[in-house]
């Protein structure tokens, strides 16, 4: 299945989301430190209500050891200023999908780093930043699961 990779998530509900869409579609989330909660805390705890054992949730204290264990693999960036849209991509089980920090985006140099095959946005309106990272991370597993048929991973 498809591999939601989390670049020093801030928010803990958007990541305890995260998790129970990653139990829910059999995809892995990937968490790259530093985090801006723990993965006690009571907000994320409520949000991921009781799936957190139903989900397969890795923590990485770099995206260099992220790297290690993703690749090879095709990486998608998701960054609101990139000029591909995210249906525009062919997805295949094993993707990783990149997304980063709630309060800046992903930084210039991990966009721009050599493991990543793409950089890809939703569409928004010209007057809007951003969209919810849990949201937009949802919008976009299942546009990659509908194209692979919904298929159990």
């Amino acid at each position: 299945m498809f591999r939601i990779l989390f670049y020093q998530p801030e928010i803990p509900p958007n990541t305890g989301n995260a998790i129970r869409l990653t139990a829910n579609t059999g995809c892995e989330l990937h968490l790259v430190e530093p985090l801006g909660f723990t993965l006690e805390d009571k907000q994320l705890r409520r949000a991921g209500l009781d799936y957190h054992d139903l989900a397969r949730v890795q923590v990485h204290a770099s995206l260099a050891e992220a790297w290690e264990v993703l690749l090879p693999a095709k990486v998608y960036a998701f960054s609101a200023s990139a000029t591909r849209i995210y249906t525009d991509v062919s997805y295949a089980p094993g993707d990783v999908l990149l997304f980063g920090p709630e309060s800046a985006g992903l930084p210039a140099a991990v966009q721009q780093a050599p493991e990543v095959t793409d950089r890809v946005r939703l569409p928004m309106l010209p007057t809007s930043r951003s969209l919810n990272l849990a949201n937009t991370a949802a919008i976009t597993v299942y546009e990659a699961w509908r194209q692979n048929g919904f298929a159990a991973g």
